[in-house]
């Protein structure tokens, strides 16, 4: 990350569920970019659907604009144990790609569950040195 992550919602302490990172500052999150998009419903939804199992973080910026609207996905201690690392989804911009994010997060994560429905048609690797940031 460019930026220092703020950290919200219950379940946020070290050992806890997966950590959904969403991009927000550059161009991400506004309407600019994507009009039309309730950026801060979007915020709201995804804290409110993860909140007893996982947390979310906000980043100024991922460095990864064309794929916006860009999340990450973080394994939990157990994920990461048992061999889960960080998956980028590119195109977070509607409610249904939302929810499967809730989805997995309250089934576990990466290394713990599979990604639900399309969500992994969004996955995509990022340049190395972005990638290094969050792992």
């Amino acid at each position: 990350m460019t930026k220092a992550a703020k950290r919200s919602g219950p379940g946020s302490g070290p050992g806890s569920g997966p950590t959904v990172t969403l991009c927000r500052g550059c161009c991400c999150g506004t309407e600019r970019k994507h009009p039309g998009i309730d950026h801060a419903g979007q915020v709201e939804r995804l804290r409110a659907g993860t909140a007893d199992a996982g947390r979310v973080r906000l980043s100024d910026c991922l460095d990864a604009c064309a794929q916006s609207t860009v999340a990450v996905v973080s394994p939990s201690a157990a994920g990461r144990a048992a061999g889960g690392r960080p998956v980028w989804l590119l195109g977070v911009l509607d409610r249904d790609t939302e929810d499967e994010i809730s989805e997995w997060v309250r089934a576990g994560g990466p290394g713990v569950a599979d990604p639900p429905g399309m969500l992994d048609l969004r996955v995509f690797t990022p340049a190395r040195r972005i990638r290094a940031q969050l792992d």
